[in-house]
């Protein structure tokens, strides 16, 4: 009896798990799941970083684009304000321009007025001249003869030595000669070219006032563009709209560049 017991319980003791077996099964679990929890870990740390890394490349970008439209609106105001001084300076260029040219072509009017009553009494004393010489009046003629102008008497003296009464080929008149000049006539002239010169002068500072001011404009559209660049968020329309404002910044920067200068001191 007690021989069929001790075999029973050798039998039932037979399917036992040795309890070294069992604390081997629960390290390995165990060190599953702290691999797991490490790489699970490791990749949550990987991810943060490369967000972090994501996103101190964005604030630099967000930095940069923020100086280069600060810089940009600085140089526009500073370019926006010196086409307009340009353009007020040219301005008032064009206006005394015409002011001299002006005033040129009324001292012209006076002088060929002048010019043309001197030419008159030359004419006039002259004819008067011939009637009393035709006449055979010496002393009449001579009369006239000495109230002839000084301008007039080179002239006429150069005509009397062509002998016109018996030479046919001699000058119809002293009024044909070179020697014939009028003060007048000559500074009339000149103010006349003077006149015509102030007058160019003040059309090309007219012309040089209104590129002044599409260059205005033109620095106001750069300053509007890299004005409404800080408002985005979004970085590709700050990109472009700052790199138009550049372009037109820097093409109407280098046009001014050829462009003359009027001071004011």
């Amino acid at each position: 009896m007690f021989k069929a017991m001790n075999t029973n319980s050798a039998t039932a003791g037979g399917h036992r798990d040795s309890p070294i077996v069992a604390s081997r099964d629960t390290s390995v679990v165990r060190g599953d799941s702290a691999a797991s929890l490490v790489a699970v870990t490791e990749e949550i740390v990987a991810h943060h970083v490369a967000s972090a890394r994501v996103a101190a490349h964005a604030d630099r970008v967000e930095r940069r684009l923020e100086v280069i439209a600060t810089v940009l609106l600085a140089l526009a105001t500073v370019g926006t304000a010196w086409a307009a001084y340009q353009a007020r300076q040219w301005t008032g260029e064009q206006s005394q321009g015409y002011s001299r040219a002006t005033a040129a072509r009324i001292a012209v009017n006076r002088d060929s007025a002048l010019a043309n009553r001197q030419v008159q009494i030359d004419v006039a004393t002259f004819i008067q001249w011939i009637d009393a010489h035709q006449h055979g009046d010496t002393k009449l003629a001579s009369f006239y003869a000495a109230r002839f102008r000084d301008e007039f008497k080179p002239a006429f003296a150069a005509w009397l030595a062509t002998k016109p009464f018996t030479n046919g080929a001699a000058p119809k008149t002293p009024f044909d000669l070179p020697q014939y000049r009028l003060t007048a006539s000559k500074k009339a002239d000149a103010l006349e070219a003077k006149a015509a010169a102030d007058s160019q002068h003040a059309k090309d500072a007219n012309e040089r006032a209104d590129n002044y001011t599409l260059a205005v404009v033109l620095f106001a559209s750069s300053l509007f563009f890299a004005g409404l660049s800080i408002k985005l968020d979004r970085k590709g329309p700050r990109v472009a709209l700052l790199t138009l404002g550049a372009v037109l910044f820097l093409g109407t920067a280098i046009w001014l560049a050829t462009m003359p200068t009027q001071l004011t001191v």
